[in-house]
């Protein structure tokens, strides 16, 4: 559940982009990320998460230059922009080695199974599906940019498909790699 409250910002960002614009909708997202990142600070044995405070950075600097800067974006510039700044986040966690699932397995986790190698590799496997999701996101919403031949829906079935994709996977690869070792 944590990991799915962590992209709040990303959908109440999706849901108003079309009713209020670009910009409200950024400000709205930087809202959502700080108010989560705030609830983790304030609740104890809670600490920063990557994606948290990825977020709150990502929707504020976004919100900042549409407020300041008043860019003429469309509907699939800004959301390219946003996923990118997503994909960036998740690469970054790859890169620090810290994969950002990491943070809120261990909230579920018995802390004795954190340094199991399954249990940090299962990590690196979620994250890489998250990024590869992410990646299909940004490579759609850049084909429908400038490519303006490719039908709208295309791009929509393949945002859809790699979500659910990844919530999927989220779901079902832990249990998996649970029920091989019992084996």
């Amino acid at each position: 559940m944590g990991i799915l409250l962590a992209f709040a910002p990303f959908i109440v960002f999706a849901v108003l982009d079309r009713l209020i614009g670009a910009t409200g909708a950024l400000v709205a997202g930087a809202l959502v990320s700080a108010a989560l990142l705030l609830r983790d600070w304030i609740v104890s044995g809670r600490k920063l998460k990557i994606l948290e405070a990825g977020t709150t950075f990502l929707f504020g600097a976004l919100a900042l230059y549409a407020v300041l800067g008043a860019p003429t974006w469309s509907v699939i510039g800004i959301r390219l922009y946003v996923d990118s700044g997503l994909l960036l986040i998740v690469l970054a966690s790859l890169a620090a080695r810290r994969p950002f699932t990491l943070q809120y397995a261990r909230e579920q986790v018995d802390p004795e199974l954190w340094g199991s190698r399954a249990f940090i590799r299962t990590n690196y496997v979620l994250t890489g599906a998250w990024a590869l999701a992410f990646a299909m996101m940004v490579a759609a919403e850049f084909a429908l940019l400038y490519v303006p031949a490719l039908p709208r829906r295309i791009g929509i079935i393949i945002v859809v498909l790699a979500l659910v994709g990844a919530v999927k996977f989220t779901s079902w690869y832990p249990k998996h790699v649970r029920r091989s070792q019992r084996s």
